[in-house]
């Protein structure tokens, strides 16, 4: 027959054993917990510099538009300033004749 005192000692026994699994288990959950709170932290800092990235990229967008404009304009004027040239040089080819 086991006494009251070894019966107590196996009841303490295995609740030691429980309380060390699920203390195990709570350290376990715990790096699960704080790994996953790094990846989170990463990924928002990336997240951080594609948004900046995105932002210069929109601004260096727009500037490229406005040159292309830009350069669109001065175009369009430097062909209407090179036909009425032409025009002139025909006009004053035609004035001064064929034979001169």
């Amino acid at each position: 027959m086991d006494s009251p005192a070894s019966d107590r000692a196996l009841r303490l026994d295995e609740a030691l054993r429980r309380l060390v699994t699920a203390l195990d288990l709570l350290e376990a959950a715990a790096q699960r917990r704080a790994q996953a709170d790094a990846a989170r932290a990463d990924l928002v800092e990336e997240l951080a510099v594609m948004q900046d990235d995105r932002a210069r990229l929109a601004q260096d967008l727009d500037g490229a538009l406005a040159r292309s404009r830009a350069l669109e304009s001065a175009n369009l004027q430097a062909s209407r300033r090179l036909e009425a040239a032409g025009q002139s040089i025909r006009a004053l080819i035609e004035a001064v004749g064929p034979g001169a």
